[in-house]
């Protein structure tokens, strides 16, 4: 089994200070977040920007910029660049964060129910963003929340708006999209193409098990405060807490951890885009 790629995502759209004061939201902390996950294990770092002053989701570029340049400059962690659209649903509110290269951004491949509110993707705007990041040398991560999400992303390789090898993110448990359950999971791993790489995303209590799961099945995982704000019931966590807890458990499988150009390897990631 090749080793194992942990994402950290450590801050997302939704925690604030008043549901865990370990969320980072300003671009400091969000920097100084990196530099301790990335000793703990991770390779891959997810980046949603905040307002420091409302901790709302915002789509400043200069807060993306001041928070990615900080990272490459004190780590070498891979950076991926959320084009999420909780700050912003127009494609112009997404794409233009691209600019900065990082070597990798996410992209939702289609449309979900996020509890009582809808992530809206169109075909149109799944294709714009797609090509922004291939003209841009940036590694999508296809965000996949519906099996029907996957087909979605096959067709922008089939029109040549992605390259093979795919990676692919399985987000479970989210409330008004795909459950997290071991089933689900089998699933999706065996709806990708075989030559892909993928990991799973378990939103609250089913991170750990999700996890789990993947360690197991050659996959590879996401933790953070974004999808999971505890450690177990009733104890918040840290985010560095949850990378070295699943970078110790997968030791303990008997799978080592990659760091992260040992997983720029695995993943198949232009170098040169780093720099």
């Amino acid at each position: 089994m090749e080793k194992l790629i942990i994402t950290v995502a450590p801050t997302g759209s939704l925690p604030t200070k008043n549901m865990t004061p370990y969320v980072p939201i300003t671009p400091q902390e969000i920097i100084e977040t990196g530099l301790r996950c990335e000793a703990a294990g991770a390779s891959i770092f997810h980046i949603h920007a905040r307002d420091p002053r409302t901790e709302t989701p915002s789509t400043d570029f200069s807060i993306f910029k001041e928070i990615h340049d900080g990272l490459r400059e004190r780590t070498n962690l891979i950076l991926q660049i959320s084009t999420g659209g909780r700050a912003g649903m127009a494609y112009e509110d997404r794409n233009e964060r691209l600019k900065l290269r990082s070597e990798m951004a996410s992209l939702t491949t289609g449309s979900v129910n996020f509890a009582d509110s809808v992530y809206a993707n169109s075909p149109r705007l799944i294709e714009d963003l797609a090509r922004d990041m291939h003209l841009n040398d940036i590694k999508p991560e296809m965000e996949i929340f519906d099996v029907s999400m996957i087909n979605n992303a096959l067709t922008l390789l089939q029109k040549g708006l992605a390259d093979s090898p795919m990676h692919f993110d399985f987000v479970l448990g989210m409330k008004g999209a795909l459950p997290a359950t071991v089933e689900n999971l089998v699933h999706l791993k065996n709806s990708v193409p075989p030559d892909s790489t993928w990991s799973v995303a378990g939103i609250g209590r089913a991170q750990l098990n999700m996890n789990v799961h993947a360690i197991l099945m050659g996959g590879h995982v996401r933790v953070g405060l974004e999808d999971n704000i505890y450690f177990r019931k009733g104890q918040l966590a840290t985010n560095e807490q949850l990378v070295e807890r699943i970078a110790r458990l997968s030791r303990e499988f008997g799978r080592d951890v990659a760091n992260p150009d040992e997983a720029r390897d695995i993943l198949h990631l232009n170098k040169a885009s780093k720099g």
